[in-house]
């Protein structure tokens, strides 16, 4: 768990980093202007810029626990419970993707449903249960976490399909390349 909160931290540090050495600015962001988070360094008429901000007590993903009668991998409470950060655009090898945040309490809450949502639907499918972890330019595929194996995964929804990106977490995370975007 340590060693994902360890590599998440990393990585927002490198993508803060970019932004501050291509803008001369923090990160910023359009589609979060106006939503209230402990993130937020100031506001333009345009964007939102923000920081990083470690919860003051980590949280868990035990409502989605709980919900689905499932065990989830403590990677992904980790990643989804140790800090407040706005969505951050990566590329991974080739493939261009936004590794998801949590942008405030309101947003873990949202996050919760829509992993309930997506595991609900896995069930019925009969396929086995990832947990998203980013987006990317197609509808219909997504960087995902692996609850058996602890694999990162490229999983088009509703599929099978689920190539290999990284065996874990901590490394698809260190292998990341920040994008200003």
């Amino acid at each position: 768990m340590r060693e994902t909160v360890e590599a998440l931290s990393a990585f927002t540090r490198r993508y803060a980093d970019r932004w501050q050495a291509e803008t001369g600015f923090a990160p910023a962001s359009e589609a979060l202007l106006g939503v209230p988070s402990p993130c937020v360094l100031r506001s333009s008429d345009e964007a939102v810029y923000w920081q990083a901000q470690p919860l003051a007590r980590p949280g868990t993903l035990a409502n989605v626990e709980r919900a689905l009668e499932i065990q989830l991998r403590d990677e992904i409470h980790a990643f989804y419970a140790s800090q407040y950060a706005g969505d951050m655009d990566a590329t991974f090898n080739d493939q261009a993707l936004t590794l998801l945040q949590v942008w405030s309490e309101e947003d873990f809450i949202r996050l919760q449903e829509n992993l309930i949502g997506h595991l609900v639907t896995q069930k019925r499918l009969k396929l086995s249960p990832t947990l998203f972890i980013g987006t990317t330019d197609s509808d219909m595929t997504m960087v995902s976490l692996c609850n058996l194996t602890g694999n990162v995964v490229l999983e088009e929804f509703g599929t099978s399909r689920r190539p290999v990106l990284a065996p874990d977490l901590p490394t698809f995370l260190a292998q990341l390349q920040p994008v200003v975007g």
